[in-house]
């Protein structure tokens, strides 16, 4: 809960920023919550949300968002190693529960402590959600309740970007990560224009793809130097 606790500072605003909007876009007081509690992941719903506003297609919509959300999958993977030995249920909880800052801490410290146990290692996944995932709800419903009384000029979408940066920065530890990382956010920028955000989808997939390439080329420059 305390390594979960300083995200507080940029959930709240991001949630609330999704209920003003949702709002706004003529969702019910329902239907935006019903995004926060079902999808649970702010990038996407900002997507799904702005192509449905701009009349895009449902079925553009849904493929966008889930083309956002695909490093949720590479989140799972990453995680399964440490947490793949959890009863059924547990996993299922901490499906529900992946968004990035309780990938972003655990990934960290079962790296730095290996010798957790199973149940050590959901216990602390569960605790870092703790303090972020009832605020994400919370204040979806007070953004939606309070909707156009909030001032236009208030800057509230400062929110993502830094959640994202803060994350992210104590991740680049190895030539692969950083490769992967120069690589997905050069592609992002090149492919700005492409219609309805599939220029992140390009990026993410090359990012990987440069990633686990770098990987191998260590490996097997590390195998080439053992006696």
């Amino acid at each position: 809960m305390r390594d979960g606790a300083p995200f507080v500072l940029v959930v709240v605003p991001f949630a609330f920023l999704f209920g003003v909007v949702g709002t706004e876009a003529g969702l019910s007081l329902a239907e935006t919550m019903g995004f926060s509690v079902l999808v649970i992941a702010g990038a996407a719903q900002f997507t799904a949300l702005q192509l449905l506003t701009d009349n895009a297609p449902a079925l553009i919509a849904l493929a966008s968002a889930l083309a956002v959300n695909l490093r949720m999958a590479m989140y799972s993977a990453s995680l399964t190693p440490w947490m793949g030995a959890a009863p059924l249920w547990q996993r299922a909880f901490a499906a529900y529960f992946m968004v990035d800052q309780s990938y972003a801490c655990a990934i960290v410290r079962f790296e730095q402590e290996p010798r957790l146990s199973v149940p050590e290692r959901m216990a602390y996944y569960f605790g870092v959600v703790t303090p972020i995932c009832p605020l994400w709800y919370a204040f979806t419903l007070a953004g939606a309740l309070i909707g156009n009384a909030v001032p236009p000029g208030l800057p509230l979408d400062f929110a993502l970007p830094i959640t994202f940066l803060a994350m992210i920065g104590p991740m680049l530890r190895t030539p692969a990560h950083m490769a992967a990382a120069a690589v997905s956010v050069t592609l992002a920028l090149i492919f700005a224009g492409l219609p309805y955000n599939t220029g992140l989808l390009v990026a993410g997939v090359a990012g990987m793809m440069t990633g686990a390439q770098a990987e191998v080329m260590l490996e097997r420059r590390k195998a080439a130097r053992q006696p």
